[in-house]
Parts: C-alpha cells; sequence; structure tokens
C-alpha cells in the first residue's frame, strides 16, 4: 500500500471510532491503518475489532509508554512507502490524504515531508482555554517555506503537528523516530531533528480538526517545560550557533517557573538567557516587571 498511516491511544474509547472512520473513508484509499493500543484499561481491541475493513490493523503495547513509544511501535508495522499519523481524539477532513500525497507530485524531490493545519477547538491562539474558544494553528502568516532557514525557524517555533502532515517514509535516517523519554513537546522534538535531515513543505489550508481533551497533553503545562528542558539538553551543538533560540527557550522556561512561583529558579533561567542573546534585554526587562506573565503571546517567528 502507499501509506501507512498510525493512530496511537490510550482509553478514548469514545473517541476513536470516530477518528477511524475519518481515515478510512478518505478518497485515498489505498492505506493501512495501524492501531496502537498504548497498554488500554479500556476495552480498545473489541472498538477496532468491530470494523470490518481489512486495512485495519490492532497492536497492543504490554506497557504504557506514552504518544512517543505508542508512535515508534506503529513505525515498526508499517509497511507504506509514506507514514501519516493519527490522534484518537482529533479527525481528518475529507480528502486530507489525496490532497498532501498529490502535493509531492508538485514539489521538488528532496522534500520529505508535506504538513497542514488545523482548526482546534477548546482555545484560542493565545492558548486560553475554554468551551467556545477555537484556533488555528499554525497561524498562516508564518508559513514555513522552502527558502527558509527551517531548522532556525522550527527552533523558534515548531510548526508540525503530527497528525497534519504527511511523511516520506525514508525522510527520516532512523528507525524510532521519537523520544520516549518526552511525555510531551516529542513531536516539537521531531521537527527539530527532521529538519537537518530533510526540507519540509508548508502548506496553509486545514486538513485537520483537533479538540482539546481534559487529557490533551498540550494542556499540561509542566509536561510540556520538561520537554523543553530535553530539547535543550538533546541538542546543545545545534543550539551552540544558534544563540536567539536558545534565549527564547530559556525565557519560556523562566516564564513557567515564575508563574508556578519559583522566583529563584525563573531568574536563574532569564539570567542565562540574557547571556546566551543580549539582545533580548528588553524583551526580559519587560518579563521581569511583569508584563508578559499574564498571558502566553506567540513569540517572534525568526
Amino acid at each position: 500500500m502507499t501509506i501507512s498511516v498510525i493512530l496511537p491511544t490510550y482509553n478514548r474509547s469514545g473517541s476513536l471510532v470516530a477518528a477511524i472512520n475519518s481515515v478510512i473513508t478518505q478518497s485515498h484509499q489505498d492505506l493501512e491503518l495501524i492501531v496502537v493500543d498504548d497498554a488500554s484499561t479500556e476495552d480498545i481491541e473489541s472498538v477496532v475489532r468491530g470494523f470490518s475493513d481489512r486495512r485495519i490493523r490492532y497492536v497492543r503495547r504490554v506497557r504504557n509508554g506514552g504518544a512517543a513509544a505508542a508512535r515508534n511501535t506503529g513505525l515498526c508495522h508499517a509497511k507504506g512507502e509514506y507514514i501519516a499519523f493519527q490522534d484518537s481524539d482529533d479527525l481528518w477532513l475529507p480528502g486530507k490524504l489525496q490532497k498532501q500525497f498529490a502535493l509531492f507530485s508538485a514539489i521538488p524531490g528532496d522534500v520529505g515531508a508535506v504538513i497542514g493545519a488545523k482548526i482546534v477547538y477548546g482555545r484560542d491562539n493565545q492558548r486560553n482555554y475554554g468551551s467556545g474558544r477555537v484556533a488555528y494553528d499554525p497561524p498562516p502568516e508564518g508559513r514555513l517555506s522552502l527558502e527558509d532557514d527551517q531548522l532556525g525557524r522550527l527552533l523558534t517555533r515548531n510548526r508540525i503537528s503530527l497528525q497534519n502532515a504527511l511523511f516520506r517514509k525514508n525522510c527520516f535516517p532512523y528507525a524510532e523516530w521519537f523520544d520516549v523519554c518526552a511525555r510531551a513537546n516529542e513531536d516539537w522534538d521531531f521537527a527539530i531533528r527532521l529538519a537537518q535531515h530533510t526540507s519540509i513543505y508548508e502548506d496553509v489550508e486545514p486538513v485537520v480538526l483537533g479538540f482539546i481533551s481534559r487529557d490533551s497533553i498540550s494542556i499540561n503545562r509542566r509536561r510540556e517545560i520538561i520537554g523543553l528542558l530535553r530539547i535543550l539538553k538533546k541538542n546543545r551543538a545545534v543550539l551552540c550557533n544558534r544563540s536567539e533560540q536558545k534565549s527564547l527557550m530559556l525565557i519560556d522556561v523562566a516564564r513557567y517557573f515564575y508563574t508556578a512561583g519559583k522566583r529563584k529558579s525563573a531568574m536563574k533561567f532569564l539570567t542565562a538567557a540574557l547571556k546566551t542573546y543580549p539582545r533580548h534585554m528588553q524583551l526580559i526587562g519587560s518579563i521581569m516587571v511583569g508584563k508578559l506573565f499574564k498571558s502566553r503571546p506567540q513569540r517572534p517567528v525568526a
């Protein structure tokens, strides 16, 4: 088959049926869907077996390892030339695969990934969460172009949501794509490593409807910061020559510690950010007087 779709899930039997349906009803039918049950306590297997579609495969992990580990498990079973990822609480829009697969024929052959956007229900573009809020993510005005310093841009801000993308299977040289030790921001970590091996084409049209759930990783700020600290640690060599981007990451960490009431740790990371990139004095000064801690505005895009 052309495309292997990997769908990790943990105890989301309520939304799983709709997520699966949004994959198997795609206009591009030459696919396999690998549902990876990450050691759920719910009966996920019965939900998956309820579909009479031979393209669907069920794989169960013995131990819960998180989304990164589950996606890596799916990659081990994938037979397609292209890889796509779906989440168990999101919906692909009709024509998602066909549109992105067709784009590969129209762009340079060294492009290993095509990404799109999604409409997110449950938060706005300033990351305020709640009912009735809607976001367009990533914002189209910051579109990633093939002529950009893509690594530099992605170090500043991640523009890759995995369920929005279609990848050539050979775009990344390692069998395991995702950091199993990261329980958040593993998609950002992957985006940074991916940009060091291939080019990425971004189309601004939405291809996914996303929904913020009570257990969504994106609302767990502590996990996000742990993931960001891991990115800083793993990419020391790259960040040595990217002082502006490193400083912005350190500022993000400082913001978290400030809002958590850990002022001493916040000052430590703000000082490190200033030493890394002194031109951020004005930005850090505004943070120190509390102007930027009231909300979480978007960081400047490189």
